[in-house]
């Protein structure tokens, strides 16, 4: 994952390495800020390049900068050094968001729990329900999961299959039913069973398509969740910011899930949407398999985004 960005960030640093000695007139003097622009153009340009949003590349950018400047060094290799951390210091800082215990929120809120997902056709959404409902139940929790993806027949047929093979009930409709009514008796039968957890599966709308945001609201009025989790795609670059700023304004929701980061050759938009969403991540998706779903934590995206350069 990250390739990508990986290779242009290793080149940077090259790069930066060669013009090091540019930097400093002498041992233990200050950075050359007039150079120091020069690299930092530089560093704009590979994040730009790889997908990463322009308000994300400038907060690393200055943060970057910030921790350089004035700064002293005695030799060259000193400065690799304090570049590389500089750099991963600015990446984590814009990777970090609210800390938000998933499983804890869950187990302590009265039950049933409602999630309701929301996010545009192709993200994966589908498949991160099935994951997170694996998951739940690992940790002894029961689930039941609403197929309000009414307008797509395969989509609750591809739920219909998770359920199966997980052990868990899927309340569906015929395809074409009003996706609020789905939403509902799906929390009833909860109610009426006992199970713990409500999983709401919404059709994969296009954001600007403002109706089906209306009917997504409606979902909202009637499910009542608990938490309404955006799921965007990794691979989707700087889209997946514009996505969840409009999901953001029109429909509200509490945290995200990024999906197909194990694709993710770019990188951009798992630096992009951290920063622009406001809101936690809660999980990335490392796979296709049900366990492959982790809690989201910027040490983790960070390791792996330096790890190839550093080798």
């Amino acid at each position: 994952m990250f390739r990508l960005l990986k290779e242009k960030l290793t080149g940077w640093r090259k790069k930066a390495d060669v013009e090091a000695g540019e930097m400093f007139s002498e041992a233990g003097s200050k950075v050359n800020e007039a150079k120091l622009d020069s690299v930092l153009y530089d560093l704009e340009m590979v994040l730009l390049e790889s997908d990463v949003a322009l308000p994300v590349v400038k907060e690393i950018v200055d943060d970057f900068a910030e921790s350089l400047k004035g700064k002293r060094v005695t030799k060259k290799v000193d400065f690799d050094v304090a570049v590389r951390e500089a750099l991963k210091r600015a990446v984590e800082k814009a990777l970090t968001t609210e800390k938000v215990d998933f499983f804890e929120f869950v187990q302590k809120a009265e039950k049933p729990v409602v999630l309701m997902f929301v996010g545009v056709n192709g993200t994966g959404k589908t498949t991160a329900i099935a994951k997170l409902a694996h998951a739940l139940q690992k940790k002894g929790m029961s689930c039941v999961i609403a197929a309000a993806d009414t307008f797509r027949a395969g989509a609750i047929e591809q739920l219909e299959k998770h359920g199966e093979n997980l052990g868990i009930k899927v309340v569906a409709h015929k395809a074409g039913s009003d996706p609020a009514a789905v939403a509902y008796d799906a929390i009833e039968h909860a109610k009426a069973r006992h199970k713990d957890v409500v999983l709401v599966d919404t059709a994969g709308r296009m954001q600007t398509n403002l109706n089906l945001m209306e009917q997504m609201k409606k979902i909202r009025r009637v499910a009542e969740p608990k938490m309404v989790i955006f799921v965007g795609d990794a691979l989707a670059g700087n889209d997946v910011v514009e996505q969840a700023k409009k999901f953001q304004e029109t429909v509200g929701f509490d945290a995200a899930i990024l999906a197909k980061i194990d694709t993710d050759a770019k990188g951009g938009a798992a630096l992009s949407i951290a920063h622009a969403v406001g809101k936690p991540i809660l999980f990335v998706g490392t796979g296709q398999g049900y366990d492959d779903l982790q809690p989201f934590d910027a040490h983790w995206m960070v390791d792996r985004l330096f790890g190839e350069a550093e080798a």
